[in-house]
């Protein structure tokens, strides 16, 4: 096992590459951010991801959905997730539930963090809602057109930031699903491994008029 995560093991040493075999992570969303995280944290030697997605793959989809590909078309994408972080590491267990967050989060289910890579606010408002009852950490990620957010959510409220309203998404850009999805697997792998995490904080990222990348930062209202 430590062959093959040799160069993680070289950040942190074989004990802390140990301990991820103890933990458990839940992805609600299987699209454009879960496929990259799935990616991203599915050969990292977490011991258990669990993929969360009620919808399949539709063509519009597969040019920003990094786990899929054509013929792909009416599957379940959690399904599809799972079974390819599964190919890619065999010391990682991943559980597809092809279901939507609430019916997920009936199952109780144990986790150590939740990671949002979901497209709506009412869906990131109950998983905040979960979040709390639970005491569990989550790590909100959103993405549109060439900008998007991170934000490593402990004692803030989401919903005390943004508003809950029903949103239609605009066009999107696939490369920026990733650098968000990237983002979000590193603070999830840093807290995982017990290294230090800026929490609470929220990051907006964005490309100006003459392609400037831009990135500011935000202390979110605690309770």
């Amino acid at each position: 096992m430590m062959q093959y995560f040799h160069r993680q093991v070289q950040l942190w040493g074989e004990d802390t590459q140990k301990s991820l075999q103890d933990k458990k992570i839940v992805i609600i969303g299987a699209g454009g951010l879960g496929s990259s995280l799935a990616f991203a944290l599915g050969a990292s030697g977490i011991g258990e991801i669990h993929m969360v997605d009620f919808d399949e793959v539709s063509l519009h989809n597969i040019h920003r959905q990094i786990a899929f590909k054509s013929g792909d078309e009416g599957k379940n994408k959690a399904l599809i997730n799972a079974q390819l972080i599964q190919a890619r590491c065999p010391f990682v267990k991943a559980i597809a539930h092809e279901c939507d967050f609430k019916a997920w989060s009936k199952k109780n289910i144990k986790v150590d963090l939740i990671i949002d890579a979901t497209d709506n606010l009412p869906t990131r408002g109950d998983i905040n809602a979960y979040a709390k009852e639970k005491n569990l950490p989550w790590i909100y990620g959103s993405v549109e057109a060439f900008h998007g957010q991170v934000c490593f959510i402990e004692k803030a409220s989401f919903t005390d930031a943004f508003k809950i309203i029903q949103k239609t998404p605009a066009g999107i850009a696939a490369p920026i699903v990733m650098h968000i999805a990237s983002l979000q697997a590193n603070l999830a792998l840093r807290f995982l491994a017990r290294l230090s995490v800026k929490k609470d904080t929220l990051y907006y990222l964005f490309f100006n008029d003459e392609g400037e990348l831009i990135t500011q930062k935000f202390a979110l209202p605690k309770p």
